[in-house]
């Protein structure tokens, strides 16, 4: 004799159901190991000759105009208004599936009449729910909000790239005035070089070749101030876009260059935990190591339940679930056959958290390099401005000695005018080099994962 066990066939079909649904690749748990292995390997920072203990990219300059115009630009720029409505979406994405763990009520009411009945009126009331029972639902909810807090990370490396954007285009302009300056004084210098020598001409003491250079020299010079004023006016614009101002707007920047300390470089774990952009990516990696388990999840059996009221009246107010004949109903599905599609879906989804993986990792040494090249930066830039200062002030004496021999006789015009536009092209040099090595610190902060005062 022959005896059924219907559930040992249902445990034995359950069991090679969960089988099949097990993952081979990568999970949570691997990815955080590989994870603390990157980080272990990082090396050391490149020796710091000074720096400052920092917490945010404001404590680098300290100017209250400065401090105004980043606050304007994180309220008003456009693309960082963008990024934030990103957020808010993501925001309302997570509230919208968090309600598929609620049930689901529906309320409805017809009616209906014809030739040979009388008129009949249906209310009905239905509750229905999915049983979370193996927390496909939580995962779904809890990649979302993994996704929330990494738009939360996207948005505050976008304010802090803003915020350094306007605090290097706040020093370009004093860069730009300084340029002009230059070039005023030069062109100057060279007017007053034609002056001299065409009295010497008229006098018959010089050559026309000589008021020839003289008149070259300064045309050049025109052309160059007149590309320096253009220049600024366009760093302006710029300025004025981060904003978030369509209108011209009218920046105070002082004559000099104001004091930009240099963030001091810490341990590099330290340092990288900060920045933003790498959270966002690793955070990108568990939104979609939840969304693999929910891949997989798709292929275990669903139990869902409904329950329901409804009444058959011959009169409107009769059917309003007066005398209603309910009903329950319970539900277990499960997938046999799509097609591969389910499996697909799966691998796709770990295929999809092992890209993150590499997005995080490429994320993590680009970091790593823009530290070292900041730091790099600020040592070459460091010695530049050394030598350039060593050279101007040698220069300047060479300087007045020309001008004291061609007033003797002794030099050219030409040679004259050659040692004015190296004197003037060493000062634009150690202006350019004075902007870029306090730029790059603003860089470095970014770097470092310094972000903009809340």
């Amino acid at each position: 004799m022959t005896t059924n066990h219907p559930h040992r066939s249902l445990i034995l079909g359950l069991c090679l159901v969960l089988s099949a649904c097990a993952s081979n690749g990568l999970r949570q748990d691997d990815y955080d190991q590989l994870r603390a292995d990157e980080v272990q390997q990082l090396p050391a920072w490149s020796e710091q000759t000074q720096g400052s203990n920092l917490t945010s990219l404001n404590q680098l300059i300290d100017n209250t105009t400065l401090d105004q115009l980043v606050s304007q630009a994180l309220t008003n720029n456009p693309s960082l208004q963008q990024t934030l409505l990103t957020l808010q979406i993501r925001q309302a994405e997570q509230q919208s599936i968090n309600g598929g763990r609620l049930p689901a009520l529906e309320a409805g009411f017809s009616a209906g009449d014809s030739e040979d009945e009388d008129s009949s009126y249906t209310g009905s009331l239905s509750v229905s729910w999915q049983v979370d029972l193996w927390n496909q639902i939580g995962d779904s909810v809890t990649a979302a909000g993994k996704d929330v807090a990494e738009q939360q990370a996207l948005y505050q490396a976008a304010r802090d790239t803003l915020a350094g954007e306007v605090m290097r285009s706040w020093l370009g302009l004093i860069a730009q005035q300084h340029a002009v300056a230059i070039e005023q004084r030069r062109l100057s210098t060279l007017e007053r070089n034609e002056t001299f020598i065409m009295q010497r001409y008229r006098n018959g003491l010089g050559s026309l070749e000589d008021l020839d250079s003289a008149r070259s020299s300064a045309a050049s010079s025109r052309a160059t101030l007149s590309a320096n004023k253009e220049s600024l006016a366009q760093q302006e614009r710029a300025l004025q876009a981060m904003l978030g101002s369509s209108r011209p707007i009218d920046v105070s920047v002082p004559e000099g260059y104001p004091g930009v300390l240099t963030p001091l470089a810490e341990l590099p774990e330290q340092s990288l935990e900060r920045r933003p952009d790498l959270q966002a990516a690793w955070l990108a990696i568990q939104a979609n190591d939840l969304r693999t388990s929910v891949a997989y999840k798709d292929m275990l059996p669903k139990i869902s339940l409904q329950a329901a009221l409804q009444d058959i009246a011959d009169s409107p107010s009769q059917a309003l679930l007066t005398d209603p004949v309910w009903s329950l109903l319970g539900q277990l599905t499960a997938p046999l056959y799509q097609g591969g599609q389910l499996r697909a879906a799966a691998d796709i989804a770990e295929l999809t958290t092992a890209q993150s993986y590499q997005a995080y990792r490429d994320t993590l040494i680009t970091a790593v390099t823009e530290v070292e090249n900041a730091l790099g930066q600020e040592r070459t830039l460091a010695q530049q401005q050394q030598h350039i200062e060593t050279a101007l002030k040698r220069q300047q004496n060479n300087l007045t000695q020309y001008q004291q021999r061609y007033r003797n006789g002794t030099a050219t015009v030409l040679e004259l005018l050659i040692v004015q536009q190296q004197t003037y092209n060493l000062e634009a040099q150690l202006d350019t080099i004075i902007y870029n090595r306090l730029a790059n610190r603003v860089v470095l902060g970014l770097a470092l994962g310094l972000g903009a005062d809340q």
